[in-house]
């Protein structure tokens, strides 16, 4: 079905076409002055200067000829131009009923849809994830999501750093600890151990060993890189070591990702592109796209329009080895081979801008990414600390997304036992507690992520992000378990019934014309539900679903307090009440799928 503002456009354009007017100005928006009217058009200000006339004249002839409109109540034309509009009732619960009816709320099925790659993991292996891997990992589940609720074909890909140095520092500090192991041995010609000989805890503590050795160790620093080289091209126990490396990783990456509610549907890491690498970069030669600069191959990038200098891509560095630019460049061109994507998205941190900006032009200038192809860079903002600074622990070491995880559950379970104990009712079983107290902790730490724009840069605040009152997660939670209790009684439900409310059983309830402010502006707000979906997926806006859903829980907590829902005798009335906040449920079930979690049936 048609979205309701295009809609209600097709009322307003036909009266500025009876009127004599370009029909294009009949555009209706949400009005900037709700104290003033519920929507407006301002047309007539644009059609002024065309057909040389006061814009009050336009909107007064256009607001003539929509009299008798069964679209609108009221329409009124008021200095110095504008269109002052309110919806009839009986419209928009007609809207609304058939919306509502529809397999995604009104969001209109695509027809063209794009088949999209999402690169958004970024992990490195052998590290625990950690503070700066959760609005990644957050934000890039959540424009799938949204991506796939528009109607696209979408995929995930973790793009796992498993071929740099990292790998190059575990492997020269086990080599260091272990020498005499079968990996390290070049003459070695057996078969190499079935079980690595370390735990993920092992690699916890090896890598930053390493890499603190690196930093103040030159002689360290050389042998690292050297590792890296003879791992690229083929180091037969280097490699076998790191077949176990990844083994282990992954194995916990997915436990931490899992409990993020993070899914990816590849796991795929820069050594996938390594197989593309040495052709890629032949033709590159070939072709006169890559040249010798300081010893390294580099494409230049730069375009007339740059207004600063932009270095060029090194795409094979002196020592012959590869880099992160290669290796990404190779990965859009294995992309591009296996899965033909339309759009291929990006989602890192900012700062990470040139990089991108350096592999995009390399790829599509060398001919590795299709001109339809479109690459796409979304740089998220930083986790910041109350001093507005890049957050740490306590000792000043980088927090581990687990225990960032642990601490917002203990929190929300903690809040969740204070606010029964000031309910004075039944506390809800131990099990059952951590349960939920999980489920919202989950709410509340991606609602705190992706209610902020993914540019910016926000302060970590468990008090804020798990508070029960304002735009927090589990203030959406606590809204839907209001719901699912009212329903629950009005199906004759026990309270203390953990069971899903069973929405069949509330089919025989049809959504009435409402009777108050409050019931009128749920409706203008499931109205406006496909409006959103397309907003949030054209502009990759997560923040967006949660501005909706903020609006819709403070509509819906008006009208539970202003409305005798259950006590209502008239039996319709009631049923449209329970009609309406119902459907409310439905969307607010869409939107946190949108955002990647969950709500429990009682909080």
């Amino acid at each position: 079905m048609k979205k309701f503002l295009d809609t209600i456009s097709e009322e307003m354009m036909k009266a500025f076409e009876e009127a004599g007017y370009d029909g294009a100005l009949g555009r209706v928006n949400i009005s900037n002055r709700p104290d003033l009217c519920e929507y407006q058009c301002n047309g007539a200000m644009a059609g002024a200067k065309k057909y040389g006339k006061k814009p009050i004249d336009i909107a007064a002839e256009v607001a003539e000829k929509l009299a008798s409109s069964k679209t609108f109540s009221e329409v009124e034309a008021v200095m110095p131009g504008f269109l002052n509009l309110k919806l009839d009732e009986k419209f928009l619960t007609d809207y609304v009923r058939a919306q509502m009816k529809e397999e995604k709320y009104g969001v209109e099925k695509n027809e063209t849809p794009l088949k999209i790659v999402i690169d958004y993991g970024g992990a490195n292996v052998a590290k625990p994830l950690h503070v700066g891997h959760l609005r990644p990992a957050v934000i890039g589940e959540s424009v799938k999501r949204i991506a796939r609720y528009a109607g696209h074909e979408v995929t995930g890909d973790v793009h796992l750093g498993d071929w740099g140095m990292p790998m190059g520092q575990v492997i020269t500090e086990m080599q260091e600890r272990f020498p005499e192991l079968s990996y390290f041995d070049e003459s070695f010609s057996g078969e190499y151990p079935a079980e690595p000989f370390f735990t993920i805890a092992d690699l916890e503590e090896i890598y930053p060993t390493a890499s603190g050795k690196c930093k103040n160790d030159e002689e360290y620093k050389k042998k690292c890189l050297k590792a890296v080289l003879d791992l690229q091209q083929g180091r037969r126990g280097y490699r076998a070591l790191w077949r176990q490396i990844l083994d282990v990783s992954i194995k916990d990456l997915k436990r931490n990702y899992s409990n993020l509610g993070v899914e990816f549907e590849l796991w795929m890491g820069e050594s996938d592109a390594d197989p593309y690498i040495a052709d890629m970069i032949k033709d590159m030669k070939d072709k006169g796209y890559a040249y010798l600069s300081e010893g390294a191959y580099v494409v230049d990038i730069r375009e007339e329009s740059d207004k600063k200098e932009l270095p060029p891509c090194i795409v094979q560095k002196s020592d012959g080895s590869y880099n992160y630019q290669t290796t990404d460049i190779a990965t859009i061109l294995f992309r591009e081979k296996d899965i033909k994507p339309d759009l291929i998205i990006y989602i890192t941190d900012k700062r990470q801008e040139l990089h991108f900006t350096q592999v995009f032009r390399a790829a599509k200038k060398c001919g590795i990414a299709r001109e339809t192809t479109k690459l796409e860079f979304l740089g998220n903002g930083t986790i910041n600390g109350a001093d507005g600074h890049p957050f740490k622990t306590r000792d000043g070491g980088v927090p581990r997304l687990e225990f960032m995880l642990r601490e917002i559950e203990d929190k929300m379970y903690e809040r969740l036992r204070e606010n029964e104990e000031s309910r004075g009712g039944e506390a809800l079983p131990e099990e059952e507690a951590r349960r939920t107290a999980k489920m919202t902790a989950l709410a509340a730490l991606k609602y705190g992520d992706l209610s902020n724009q993914i540019a910016k840069d926000y302060v970590y605040d468990v008090e804020k992000f798990t508070a029960s009152e304002g735009d927090t997660g589990p203030y959406i939670l606590y809204t839907m378990s209001r719901i699912k209790s009212i329903l629950r009684k009005y199906l004759g439900s026990a309270d203390g019934d953990y069971t899903p409310v069973d929405m069949k059983a509330l089919e025989d309830c049809v959504t009435g014309i409402p009777d108050s402010a409050h019931a009128r502006d749920i409706m203008k707000d499931l109205a406006m539900f496909p409006h959103m979906v397309e907003d949030a997926f054209n502009e990759r806006a997560p923040h967006k679903v949660c501005s909706y859903l903020f609006g819709l829980a403070n509509d819906v907590n008006s009208f539970y307090h202003d409305t005798r829902i259950l006590t209502e005798e008239d039996e319709e009335k009631k049923k449209a009440y329970i009609a309406l906040i119902r459907d409310a449920l439905k969307l607010f079930e869409a939107g946190i799928e949108m955002l990647g979690f969950t709500a429990p049936e009682h909080m």
